[in-house]
């Protein structure tokens, strides 16, 4: 009998034991299992971006019907308190715009030599234009040339076809300018045939020696353009007097002489008038948004999918999102063969590819392979990590969730400048919630009236940058080429508030927003933004973008400012006001002292910017349509 117990349980552990490797194989594949769906799975961390957390009711306020327990709650109209104006800046009446030329500025009769021709070929959508018109207008100054009215860029990501004389008045630009540079509309014609420029480029934030150095030896260099003179029927050495500079676009330093710079400000603010037919349609649009209430807020949202797409911003969508912005990057090819060499680069900031052009002659080399890096850029461990570095747009809710902390109303009227919003109504809809009156110039205006200006992407630009720039409040989510004018110009006419986003800060703060109050996350979101509202004095001087903060056009009231310094402090609240102003200084955003290209394409991918040097090669390749789709 024991015998047979012991056979049995001899029998049992063989059997056991040989279940035993089918176990440990199960409880291992879903193992695997379980930590594949981990690593495809966003992390709670991300989902609040594009899905509401905060459950908001048709009246902006907590929605206890989910049983969702939360401190966050937003008020269901108005909110705290500001201690601040929301419609002007606190010391903009001591500030102005001033940009004539001293009298130590030659005249151009005196400067400018006959027969010496700059042409300039744009590069990227209008407000990248715009910067490469009004430096090219500085540039034929320091050459001392006769400056061609430039070249839009026609064959760019914008695809529009327009000319300088459709999207602004030509005869305003050169009337207006006739004391500064010699403009004509064509180049002459040279012994009865047209005249072919030599073509060349500079590097970015070339100086003035840098075009002395550069492009004035070209002028007066002699070339053989197989120019064939009709009597002795042979080519002939003849002075090339045309140069024609292309892709120019922020080709010209941010620091000149002040008469240089007040120049610039000169051809921007002044000379640059868009046509009767594009300013006429913006004031309807204007008075339309007007007639709805006193005051508008004008918000660029840059919430576009191939905004996102080349952003290299993630956003908590999934695997659905990865998928949908993926395919949009794929749609851009590499237009030139060439060898690339690439490697990777670690460090606090970034994670890029580093593309190395070989093999090739970079004449010939116009665009750079960014699928290779953005590709690369989708296999990092941590796809939020730009977000929160704050080189991401916020969402539409986080826009209207820190435009409700700053004080601004519900009932307030919000005029979109945007193209396709990435997920649609269903990303619109909590702003929506939070800002029900939101209007764009397709609701505003009829088709019909629309119709003129919506086949030319320039031309519908054009009417949105009318509409921002009236307004009694911008408000920017990307600093590209727009906003950053629109900020320089909002400066340069009476310091009209323009918001900034204090995106790295800010976006700790929604993620943490459901273990606060209302009280406290709008505290937070006012201190936070302190620098960033468009008050004089927010950036010194000669830092930042000079299109941004043209500070040597801006003059002071110091009269009027000193009177009120006097003043008991009784009767003059604005004297905590000057005291506030000097401390924003200290809180002057990080990017305000970078020289170079920021936010062109993004900070990512400054490294395949050309440098600033007079040394630098100005034929490298640089960034294609990415940098035109994500700067303006």
């Amino acid at each position: 009998m024991a015998v047979h117990r012991r056979r049995h349980h001899h029998h049992n552990h063989n059997r056991f034991r040989h279940l035993f490797p089918l176990i440990s194989a199960i409880s291992a594949a879903i193992l695997l299992l379980y930590g594949l769906i981990s690593l495809l799975a966003p992390s709670p961390d991300h989902l609040h971006h594009l899905v509401r957390r905060t459950p908001l009711d048709d009246d902006g306020g907590f929605d206890a019907s989910t049983g969702v327990t939360s401190l966050f709650k937003v008020p269901i109209s108005g909110g705290m308190g500001s201690d601040r104006s929301l419609w002007s800046t606190r010391m903009s009446k001591f500030y102005f715009g001033c940009s004539n030329a001293s009298s130590k500025f030659p005249k151009v009769e005196t400067v400018t030599y006959p027969n010496r021709y700059l042409m300039i070929a744009t590069s990227g959508g209008l407000n990248q234009q715009r910067t490469g018109i009004t430096d090219a207008v500085v540039a034929a100054r320091i050459l001392n040339a006769t400056l061609v009215v430039p070249k839009l860029d026609q064959k760019s990501f914008w695809k529009d076809a327009s000319t300088f004389s459709e999207i602004f008045d030509v005869d305003w630009f050169i009337s207006h300018l006739t004391r500064d540079v010699k403009i004509i509309k064509e180049l002459p014609l040279k012994g009865g045939k047209v005249w072919t420029p030599y073509n060349m480029r500079v590097p970015r934030k070339c100086n003035e020696r840098c075009y002395q150095i550069r492009v004035l030896p070209v002028l007066l260099k002699k070339h053989d353009i197989g120019y064939r003179c009709e009597l002795v029927k042979k080519a002939r050495y003849i002075e090339t007097r045309a140069v024609q500079l292309s892709k120019f676009d922020y080709r010209l330093s941010n620091k000149l002489e002040t008469d240089l710079q007040k120049l610039r400000c000169r051809v921007n603010y002044h000379a640059l008038k868009f046509t009767d037919p594009i300013n006429e349609m913006g004031q309807k649009l204007i008075n339309r948004m007007r007639k709805m209430g006193k005051h508008y807020v004008a918000l660029h949202l840059r919430f576009e999918p191939d905004m996102l797409a080349f952003s290299g911003c993630y956003y908590g969508g999934g695997e659905k999102e990865r998928r949908e912005l993926g395919k949009i990057r794929k749609r851009w090819k590499t237009l030139h063969n060439a060898t690339y060499v690439y490697f990777l680069l670690s460090s606090e900031s970034l994670n890029f590819i580093m593309i190395l052009l070989t093999g090739t002659d970079s004449e010939d080399i116009e665009r750079t392979n960014f699928n290779i890096l953005l590709e690369h850029k989708e296999l990092s461990n941590n796809p939020d990590k730009e977000r929160r570095q704050g080189r991401c747009p916020l969402t539409p809710e986080e826009v209207g969730l820190m435009l409700r902390a700053l004080g601004y109303n519900k009932d307030v009227h919000l005029y979109v400048a945007s193209g396709e919003v990435y997920g649609g109504d269903e990303t619109l809809a909590p702003l929506r919630v939070l800002f029900p009156n939101i209007h764009s110039k397709d609701t505003i205006a009829t088709k019909e009236e629309l119709e003129p200006f919506s086949a030319f992407s320039s031309r519908m630009a054009a009417l949105d940058f009318i509409v921002c720039d009236e307004s009694d409040v911008f408000v920017t989510n990307n600093n590209g080429n727009m906003a950053k004018i629109l900020a320089g110009r909002r400066r340069y006419f009476g310091h009209k508030p323009t918001i900034r986003p204090n995106a790295k800060k800010l976006y700790r703060l929604f993620l943490n927003r459901d273990n606060m109050t209302w009280e406290e996350f709008s505290s937070r979101v006012r201190t936070h933004q302190r620098g960033f509202m468009g008050e004089p004095k927010e950036v010194r001087p000669g830092r930042g973008e000079f299109h941004e903060n043209p500070a040597t056009c801006i003059c002071e009231d110091t009269e009027a400012k000193a009177k009120l310094e006097t003043l008991p402090r009784k009767f003059g609240k604005n004297n905590l006001d000057l005291d506030e102003v000097d401390q924003d200084i200290e809180n002057e955003p990080e990017s305000s002292d970078q020289e170079e290209d920021d936010d062109l394409i993004g900070p990512q991918f400054q490294h395949l910017v050309n440098d600033t040097s007079v040394e630098d090669d100005s034929s490298i390749s640089e960034s294609p349509e990415l940098e035109e789709l994500l700067s303006d």
